[in-house]
């Protein structure tokens, strides 16, 4: 289970491949996280625009032509309860006095109410109140050109702020996962430094997120539900934990990482 000791680090889909980051540059493993980051960044505004902001764009469609949020109170001149635009992943719907009239299978649930909105899911509900010292339109005729106009915006805002988030808490846990990396190198005899520990580590968490790009996809296309894609962030943690301990197994052993490679073996 022994790598190359000049093997490029470039890959982070196998063991061996994630072992190669421990005797690379730091400069080279910031920069392979940063493309996977930009990539599941791009799996999630892909499930933003084609699951979620359909429904936001039909729901805005069917707001009245008069409508607005002011003083901490919804001002609304269409008929309540309504259910303004329902999908299989998300449902909106107005009801002044949530009545619980409006009922969804939609994965998430907003429904607007006089003094506060209620987001409803798997895991329960919570209530928002209204800011009182805003004013934001409620309404078709000033919603729906802005709506068009800043969709783009918080799909790339989706992208970078997914990036972000995951450069950041690659970081926070390769510092966890070092120590313990650099323990069982120790007791392995591998050539293994806590620095390069940590660029393992930090390699090592790359393939989860991988695994969490599929569960999305699958996710987007309606193979997994809620439930499913809890499990799968579970098991995307368990499958750092693996790679963590079988990369590790890769990293050469001590004395082998700078004996140069025979161009000639015994026999030819």
């Amino acid at each position: 289970m022994d790598a190359p000791a000049n093997r490029v680090a470039w890959e982070p889909l196998t063991p061996r491949g994630v072992a190669a980051f421990a005797h690379a540059r730091l400069g080279r493993l910031l920069l392979v996280q940063f493309i996977v980051a930009l990539i599941v960044g791009s799996g999630v505004a892909w499930l933003l625009r084609d699951c979620f902001f359909p429904v936001v764009t039909s729901a805005i469609e069917q707001l009245p032509a008069q409508g607005q949020i002011q003083r901490g109170r919804l001002e609304w001149s269409g008929s309540s309860p309504q259910l303004l635009a329902d999908g299989s992943f998300l449902s909106i719907a107005v009801d002044l006095d949530h009545s619980g009239e409006v009922r969804s299978l939609a994965h998430f649930q907003f429904e607007f109410g006089r003094t506060n909105v209620l987001a409803h899911s798997l895991l329960g509900y919570a209530s928002i109140g209204y800011p009182k010292g805003w004013v934001m339109e409620f309404n078709r005729p000033e919603l729906s050109p802005r709506w068009g106009a800043w969709r783009p915006i918080f799909l790339a805002a989706a992208v970078l702020g997914v990036a972000v988030y995951l450069m950041a808490s690659w970081c926070v846990l390769a510092t966890f996962y070092c120590g313990p990396v650099w323990l069982l190198g120790f007791f392995a005899n591998r050539d293994l430094t806590l620095k390069g520990s940590w660029r393992l580590a930090g390699a090592a968490l790359m393939p989860g997120a991988f695994a969490m790009l599929g569960a999305i996809f699958f996710y987007g296309i309606g193979t997994l539900d809620l439930v499913h894609m809890g499990f799968a962030l579970a098991l995307h943690v368990l499958l750092s934990w693996v790679y963590l301990g079988v990369s590790t197994f890769y990293v050469p052993l001590i004395g082998e990482a700078n004996v140069p490679m025979n161009p000639f073996p015994k026999g030819k």
